[in-house]
């Protein structure tokens, strides 16, 4: 019934949105006189943004066609190398990276967001290093007869991941992935595995959400798993791929992330109107382009984000070492060849300082020189992976890292 109700509304929406970019072109035509004089240029630049913001959106594209590195600019090329139902693998690389690059596997977060959240992490990282990529599906397009998805199936796809880029690679995960990644490569570790990756590292994860505990974490944990059950998991209608699964709709993740700062969207939205009023494009261009992958959203299947809202936000499952994988308990201690560099931003208002640093504590058979550990200032959740402070300080400290870790993991093979 919820994503019945959605779909009905997004459909007039549909209908409101393309009347309204319609409007705003008519009276922006430079051959329309009256959209010169009085409030012509205000009523265009308000329909211009309705029109935007209730534009319906797809998955975007990443969109990479070239990266510059020491002032020479090089093609890149973007490939599908492996498929699974619920998830692909891309790689990323270009002619300009050397023959010992280090290959890099970006988990990106399955959280309401499509991987291209991560393009500015992605593009910056790319310079010099072969780039792969999670690019998880959209539950609402996976069949049925695919079966389920849940936290089990998730860090069985980062191991056969790096299974599949080999040895010596390095891990990366955004927010999160931190915690199934984490799982992942302790696991390998145990295992002695000869893909486990020789550095992981996690930007803004929460792997023990105790600390600083934020709104989204206090949010999941005042309600029992079955409000969340009963109120947020909805069925994919009969008109989709995936029908009849069970899922956390994307458009739900949205409204979540949207009321935590409402009256900054509705100020940036705001300032877009301004922009348009007096003719500033650019300006008013870059909001829209923020927003525009913003606003595109995929459904989770309901195991995985039960499950995630369950052992990860309420249990604390990996940190009090009671997480268990396909029947064995994850314990962090095993980790003792992976390198780990956690980054947090001291802004974040979603994983909270000391969140994603608590891996480091757990990871007691580590040796300290593979322990890493950094605040970024005046930085927030967004910032610690796109913008400037990523480019300019943060990516440096991450390229150092694998660097440093990754010959002495082809020291240690040889």
């Amino acid at each position: 019934m919820l994503y019945n109700a959605y779909e009905f509304q997004r459909a007039i929406l549909n209908g409101a949105s393309a009347m309204a970019s319609v409007g705003a072109e008519m009276l922006s035509n430079p051959r329309n006189p009256f959209g010169y004089l009085g409030l012509g240029p205000v009523a265009a630049s308000a329909l211009d943004v309705f029109a935007h913001a209730t534009a319906p959106r797809g998955k975007p594209a990443f969109g990479i066609e070239s990266v510059t590195v020491d002032d020479k600019e090089y093609p890149v090329s973007e490939t599908v190398v492996c498929t699974k139902p619920f998830g692909s693998l891309l790689r990323f690389n270009h002619p300009g990276l050397d023959a010992n690059a280090p290959k890099l596997l970006m988990v990106a977060p399955m959280s309401g967001h499509y991987a291209t959240l991560l393009r500015g992490t992605l593009e910056r990282l790319l310079e010099r290093a072969e780039i792969y990529i999670t690019d998880w599906a959209d539950a609402k397009s996976v069949p049925l007869s695919a079966g389920r998805f849940d936290l089990d199936d998730y860090i069985d796809y980062v191991v056969e991941f790096l299974e599949f880029i080999g040895p010596g690679a390095h891990a990366m995960a955004v927010c999160q992935p931190s915690v199934p990644a984490l799982a992942a490569t302790a696991v390998m570790n145990e295992d002695g595995h000869p893909c486990r990756p020789a550095s992981l590292t996690m930007m803004g994860g929460p792997i023990d959400t105790r600390a600083s505990p934020t709104t989204v974490n206090t949010l999941a944990k005042e309600r029992p798993i079955s409000w969340f059950r009963n109120n947020v998991v909805a069925t994919v209608p009969l008109h989709y791929p995936g029908a009849g699964r069970k899922v956390y709709p994307g458009f739900l993740q949205l409204a979540g992330f949207m009321s935590m700062n409402l009256g900054n969207h509705l100020m940036s939205h705001y300032e877009m109107f301004k922009h348009l009023v007096v003719g500033d494009g650019e300006s008013a261009d870059a909001t829209k382009t923020f927003y525009e992958e913003y606003r595109s959203v995929c459904d989770m299947t309901a195991e995985f984000y039960l499950q995630t809202v369950e052992h990860v936000f309420q249990e604390h499952s990996l940190p009090k070492g009671k997480l268990v994988h396909r029947g064995r308990k994850v314990d962090i201690g095993k980790i003792t060849d992976t390198a780990i560099l956690a980054i947090e931003g001291e802004r974040d208002d979603i994983s909270g300082i000391g969140q994603t640093k608590a891996a480091i504590d757990l990871a007691d058979s580590l040796p300290d020189a593979k322990k890493k550990y950094h605040l970024a200032m005046k930085v927030g959740h967004y910032g610690i992976f796109n913008g400037r402070r990523w480019r300019n300080e943060i990516a440096p400290i991450v390229e150092d890292w694998i660097k440093t870790h990754g010959q002495e993991a082809l020291k240690a093979v040889a």
